[in-house]
Formats: structure tokens, sequence, C-alpha cells
């Protein structure tokens, strides 16, 4: 009987996996994997948790990859008729129950140059993508198809990524006398007026350049000047991050010390004939994937629920992602046996 994407993706969503907790998971994942036969091994970046890497004896042309982790809180599973609601049934848990429910189709049909990679830390700062791009079976993998919600169509690129967090410094005094001190929180609010209204590069492919203000923090009372100030951004990009961390620069002056925590450039996607596609305005594991071969990027779902409280997928999606898969890997074998 083949594998129910739906009840795998139950089973996977009842386990909680926040960034940092996706041991579990992973451990769960594991034995449905050996369960179909193939050689699982883990890959651990730091503490318990592990990236999960799986093949069959022969070199995984084509490999299935997503992650792991969710972001918080945890959310309980629960359902309807149609679908499934809670964290990570659409980011990125359902997606990652199709893949394998995809690899025990092709497997029941006698296929093996596949393999499968799951990682941990996507949602934070692709620690785990990171330290499997230097896992030698990436050199025998020719194709890459992440999986993300791209609503059952490819994607045919993606946007880069600028994090980075801004920090001011002031000088405390009372806030009856303000000409006694500086504020860092004024500071950090003009330095952020000015890259928020600054005019950013778009493309005619992937749309603007967005600028998200996720995190502000800094001060210590209503009464006194704050003596520092920071926040983090998250910048959605449409070129390279190098020329816009010249911007950044230019824009902050003095005012304020720059950190990048985390840079990746816009990806350009494969998407092989027969296919529909359209471009997603977030990035992914896939920049930090460089060493497995050419990426695809597909998966059911929409992100406009990921990440939130209404988070669903449906139950359909699945199991069409799941032939989706199937087709997709099947094409690409083809591909490969015909270079």
């Amino acid at each position: 009987m083949p594998l129910d994407p739906v009840a795998l993706a139950r089973d996977l969503c009842a386990i909680p996996s926040v960034t940092g907790d996706e041991a579990a998971v992973g451990a769960h994942i594991e034995g449905v994997l050996r369960g179909l036969g193939l050689t699982t091994e883990r890959q651990s970046p730091e503490g318990p948790r592990f990236n999960l890497l799986a093949r069959t004896d022969e070199k995984p042309r084509v490999v299935l990859s997503t992650h792991m982790d969710t972001v918080p809180p945890h959310l309980p599973l629960r359902e309807d008729e149609t679908h499934l609601y809670g964290r990570g049934v659409c980011d990125a848990k359902g997606i990652l129950a199709c893949q394998i429910a995809a690899a025990a189709q092709l497997l029941e049909a006698g296929e093996r140059r596949i393999g499968l990679l799951f990682t941990v830390d996507e949602e934070a700062g692709s620690l785990g993508a990171r330290v499997a791009n230097l896992h030698p079976m990436a050199r025998e993998c020719r194709y890459l198809i992440n999986g993300e919600p791209t609503e059952g169509v490819l994607a045919s690129g993606t946007k880069g990524s600028l994090r980075l967090s801004i920090t001011t410094t002031g000088r405390a005094a009372h806030s009856a006398y303000p000409e006694a001190g500086e504020s860092a929180i004024e500071a950090l609010l003009d330095v952020l007026r000015a890259i928020r209204t600054h005019d950013w590069p778009s493309d005619a492919a992937l749309g603007e350049t967005t600028v998200n203000v996720g995190l502000i923090s800094g001060g210590v009372a209503a009464n006194v000047l704050a003596p520092d100030a920071s926040a983090v951004l998250q910048m959605r990009l449409v070129t390279a991050p190098e020329p816009i961390l010249e911007v950044l620069e230019a824009l902050c002056g003095e005012r304020c010390r720059v950190d990048v925590l985390t840079a990746s450039a816009p990806i350009r996607l494969l998407v092989p004939d027969g296919f529909e596609s359209a471009p997603v305005r977030y990035t992914t594991d896939i920049p930090y994937l460089t060493n497995w071969g050419r990426p695809l990027l597909y998966g059911p779902g929409s992100i406009l629920v990921a990440h939130t409280d209404e988070e669903r997928v449906e139950k359909r999606a699945l199991t069409d992602a799941t032939d989706g898969y199937v087709r997709l890997a099947r094409a690409l074998l083809d591909l490969d046996a015909a270079a």
C-alpha cells in the first residue's frame, strides 16, 4: 500500500520541532526512512539536533530536501474534512511527508537513483544547510528538489536575503533635560527612517526590494534618554547583497554600527519543460546547498499562511504534491541519463 502523505504529516506535526528542538522529529523520520529500506546518516551541526540524509546503494542523482524545523510557537495539530491545521503542516513538515511518500513510490517502482536530505535551522540561519553542503553525498547529486510552499508550481526564482542588526549608542540623561544627553533610540529611529524611505532596486521578475524591521530594543525607562538601542532587519533582495550593503553604509554613516547576520543573493531556478512556474519572494536553504547540483523549488501549500496562527494545508494538495515530486524526479532522472 502506498505511503499516505496526509497520515505521515499528522505524525510529524504532532511532534514539536521549533528551531533548536528538531532531534525528536528527526528520530521519527529516521525510523520511517529505514522502514523504506534506505540507509540513513545523522549529521550534527551542533547539540543533539541533526541533519538527516538517506540513500540507496546507488548514487543519488536526484535528492529531495526540505527542513525539519518550524517557527515558534508550536501549534497543536487539528483537522477537518479538507484541511490539516497546525504548526508545520504547510512549512515544512507537510512537504517533508510528501517527499518521503514520493520516494516510497519511486523505490516501489524500482528507482534507486534518489536520496533525501532533511535539515535543521532553516528558519533561523540555515546552519544545517551550511554543514550539509560539505557532505560527500553532495558530489553525487545532479539535481536538488528543495521543498517550500509554492502552491504546487515550480519556483522560477527566489529573492535573496539580508539579515542585519543596527546598534546605536547615546548618553543617558534626565528626560527633563534632553540637552544633557543623547538618545540612542532617536538616533536609531533616524537611521531606520532613512533605510525604510530609500528607493531600493526592483526587478521585473522578482519585484521590489523590501525591508522589514522585525525587532527593536533599547532604553532603560520612559524618563531617561536611552543610552543604547538596536534593531534587527530582514531585507528581501532582488540584487546581490554587496551593492545593498554599500548603500546601507552610506545611509548609516557614523550614526550606528551595522552587523551582517546572514546574506544571500537571489537565485534563478531550473524549470524543466512541461512544468508550470512562478517566482517567489522568500529565500530558502538553497543558497547554502551550492554543492548539491542544480536546484529546483516545489511544494504544496501557500507561504501566505506559513508562520501564522492559521497555518493550514489542503489534504488534496499533499497527495497532489506527492505525485508532483514523483513526476519531477522522473523528469530529472531522464535528463541526467541523457546528459
